[in-house]
């Protein structure tokens, strides 16, 4: 195996890139990546948690799965599904903390000035 890292073409990065912004833009699939960051879950667990109806849960796991962000496991008759990159969801973190500060300078920029 050779340590020389692998080049990967910049359009399939981009589209690679574009692929999972348009799966995180979908605020259920944002919940259930939380969920599964603090450990693998079943459907039924996920629908519990978010209070959602066990079709949108499963809706929303199959494109999860279908981009590589999650991955499944059976535990007898049970799917269970987790994190396949756990930091994506400090990299969310990491945005929402940039929204933040956005949304207060916005805001701030609003206000008027006493």
């Amino acid at each position: 195996m050779s340590d020389t890292p692998t080049l990967i073409p910049v359009h399939e990065l981009q589209m690679l890139h574009d692929n999972i912004c348009q799966t995180l833009g979908d605020p259920k699939r944002i919940q259930l990546l939380y969920a599964l960051s603090q450990g693998p879950r079943s459907v039924n667990a996920l629908t519990e948690l978010l209070e959602a109806p066990q079709s949108t849960v499963s809706r929303h796991l199959a494109v999860l799965r279908q981009r590589g962000l999650v991955e499944t496991q059976r535990d007898g008759t049970t799917v269970v599904y987790s994190l396949v990159v756990p930091e994506l969801v400090v990299i969310i973190e990491s945005m929402r903390g940039i929204l933040r500060k956005m949304l207060a300078q916005q805001l701030e920029s609003l206000s008027p000035t006493s």
